[in-house]
C-alpha cells in the first residue's frame, strides 16, 4: 500500500519561508514522479511544482517560479518543497502526490496517490 505523509506546514508572515516534506512508502520512490498541488477555500486544486523520477527535470506553476523549489532525496524517500518569499495568496492546503511514471505531469488526474494535505497560512 502506497502512503504519502506530509509535514512542514504552518503559519508565516508574508516574505517568510517554509519547507514542506513528503515521505513515501510502499513503492519504488526513485523512479516515481512527484508533485505538489494546493487548494485554497472555494477554489479548485492547482498545480504548484513537480519533479521527475530520478530528479532529472522539474516544472513549476508561473505563480511560484523563482520563489519555490522542489527537490528530492531518494535515499530518504522524501520530496521537498522549499517556499521562499511567501505571499498571502499562497495560503492553501498543500498536497503531495505520486504517479507511477517517471515523467512529470501537471494535471491532478495524472497522479494516483495523494497525501493528506498540510495547511500553509501566510499572513500579511
Amino acid at each position: 500500500q502506497v502512503q504519502l505523509v506530509e509535514s512542514g506546514g504552518g503559519e508565516v508572515q508574508a516574505g517568510g519561508s517554509l519547507r514542506l516534506s513528503c515521505t513515501v512508502s510502499g513503492r519504488t520512490f526513485s523512479s516515481t514522479a512527484m508533485g505538489w498541488f494546493r487548494q485554497a477555500p472555494g477554489k479548485e486544486r492547482e498545480f504548484v511544482a513537480a519533479i521527475s523520477g530520478y530528479g532529472g527535470s522539474t516544472s513549476y506553476a508561473d505563480s511560484v517560479k523563482g520563489r519555490f523549489t522542489i527537490f528530492r532525496d531518494n535515499a530518504a524517500n522524501t520530496v521537498y518543497l522549499q517556499m521562499n518569499g511567501l505571499k498571502p495568496e499562497d495560503t492553501a492546503v498543500y498536497y503531495c502526490a505520486a504517479r507511477v511514471f517517471v515523467v512529470v505531469r501537471t494535471e491532478p488526474d495524472e497522479y494516483g496517490y495523494w497525501g493528506q494535505g498540510t495547511q500553509v497560512t501566510v499572513s500579511s
